[in-house]
């Protein structure tokens, strides 16, 4: 499974990388720090597309949200899997991420073995969709 991440905190960079590393499933990531060379990387005609990414809420530089909607109006990237996970947030907000677009959404785990859980969970969660080809477009999600 093809899974892209980005977050601009390196300490949660290595955190997603060795949970990915101990998963049983087989993931192939790829981190980016902003939301900018995530879009540039998908636009590039080399690039693996992804079955799901990871994108922090509150990433510095344009709003995560707007890399969201240029995800989901893109036909190129309509089977990816968009969630997005931060600390603190309202109901409102989530809300919002969810009808924007955003198949899941994550609460952030204050410690690593409930990131480990949470982050296990999706996986395990996206790999049957995958392997099953159920319709992704009503699969939504919130830990």
């Amino acid at each position: 499974m093809n899974v892209l991440t980005v977050d601009d905190d390196e300490g949660n960079i290595i955190f997603f990388k060795n949970i990915f590393k101990d998963l049983k499933i087989g993931v192939k990531s790829r981190f980016f720090s902003s939301g900018d060379s995530l879009m540039d990387y998908l636009e590039t005609g080399e690039a693996i597309i992804p079955e799901l990414i990871f994108i922090k809420y509150s990433i510095s530089g344009k709003n995560s949200m707007d890399y969201l909607e240029e995800i989901k109006m893109n036909p190129r990237f309509s089977n990816i899997v968009v969630a997005m996970y931060t600390d603190h947030i309202s109901e409102n907000e989530i809300e919002e991420i969810l009808v924007n677009g955003a198949n899941i959404f994550m609460k952030k785990p204050e410690s690593y073995e409930g990131l480990k859980k949470s982050l296990t969970e999706i996986i395990s969660i996206n790999w049957q969709y995958h392997t099953s080809r159920l319709n992704k477009d009503t699969f939504i999600m919130k830990i």
